[in-house]
């Protein structure tokens, strides 16, 4: 059982590690718009619980400058 724990927790890990290593802008600006949108910010918890406080011409989406103070 203990090996079974362990393993479930290095797949978690390697999981999570490979979804954050993917969130760059390019990545997450899904339709190549130049900015990432609130929905295309859902997909990472951490930035859409930033979103408003990083969008601070208030447009709805993120510019790359925008993106890079997070």
């Amino acid at each position: 059982m203990n090996t079974l724990n362990k393993t479930l927790a290095l797949i978690a890990l390697a999981s999570s590690s490979v979804a954050f290593a993917g969130t760059d802008f390019d990545t997450l600006d899904i339709d190549g718009s130049g900015a990432i949108s609130q929905n295309e910010a859902s997909v990472d918890t951490e930035l859409l619980s930033k979103f408003a406080e990083l969008d601070t011409d208030g447009n709805g989406e993120l510019s790359k400058e925008e993106y890079s103070k997070a």
